[in-house]
């Protein structure tokens, strides 16, 4: 096999750990090639949090990553009096962790249950050694983020709260649930998030989300089959509902 030829995924060559796993098609590993694959399932571990754990600590020293494979991870960052501000969100098959950096800069917690594949930090580096194209993917992952972030900006700044809940649950319908993208396809999800956590995150009150939630349900966008369960009636008006 030529340096750096994929093969398919159901040869039997590539571990079989891998084969179901989201993170080897869409995550990071979907650029390494079966002896790369073979040298980090063996060195990897299924971890698995319950819903609040801590799974990263600020300024703890980045010792191992992780692929995530279930859940929702919410990452927050430490104000200077001591409180903190929701600053992102991390689903399926994202990494978890920061690479090329010494020390983490944020807390991560789990929003839901959560699972991950962990692997040590030293192991990453010996791959991006031998796999420009893992550094690549790494680097187009922080960029997408950086977009995520901007837009956010734009939510946060120029929005106004029926379009940022929309947004809000746009993004979570998006990431739990990626097969619906049609029109009018009726789905639900469980919410990660509290309602105070939302409102946190949206830099809104949290009576404002509950508000808003209930609005775009009058509106027949969606229909709560719980206080957390949300049900998407028609995909093309949520995108719409939130001025994307």
């Amino acid at each position: 096999m030529a340096d750096g030829e994929r093969l398919d995924i159901h040869n039997s060559k590539i571990p079989l750990v891998c084969q179901s796993c989201e993170a080897r098609h869409r995550g990071v590993c979907g650029v390494l090639n079966t002896e790369q694959l073979i040298f980090l399932s063996e060195r990897t571990s299924k971890i698995d949090y319950k819903n609040k754990d801590e799974m990263i600590s600020y300024n703890q020293d980045n010792s191992h990553y992780g692929n995530i494979l279930s859940g929702v991870v919410k990452l927050t960052k430490l104000m200077v009096d001591g409180r903190q501000q929701i600053v992102g969100l991390q689903f399926a098959p994202d990494f978890l962790g920061r690479p090329f950096k010494a020390k983490s800069t944020l807390f991560a917690e789990a929003a839901t249950d959560v699972r991950i594949c962990s692997f040590p930090r030293s192991v990453l580096e010996h791959l991006i050694k031998e796999s420009p194209a893992l550094e690549h993917r790494l680097h187009e992952q922080t960029l997408d983020e950086l977009d995520e972030a901007r837009d956010w900006l734009l939510a946060l700044g120029r929005k106004d709260a029926y379009e940022k809940v929309a947004s809000f649950l746009l993004l979570i319908a998006s990431n739990l649930d990626p097969e619906h993208s049609g029109p009018s396809n009726n789905y639900s999800f469980k919410l990660p998030l509290k309602r105070f956590d939302i409102a946190d995150f949206l830099g809104i009150r949290t009576e404002t989300v509950s508000r808003q939630i209930h609005k775009l349900k009058k509106s027949g966008i969606i229909d709560l089959a719980s206080n957390q369960e949300i049900v998407i009636l028609n995909t093309s008006a949520l995108q719409e509902a939130s001025a994307s």
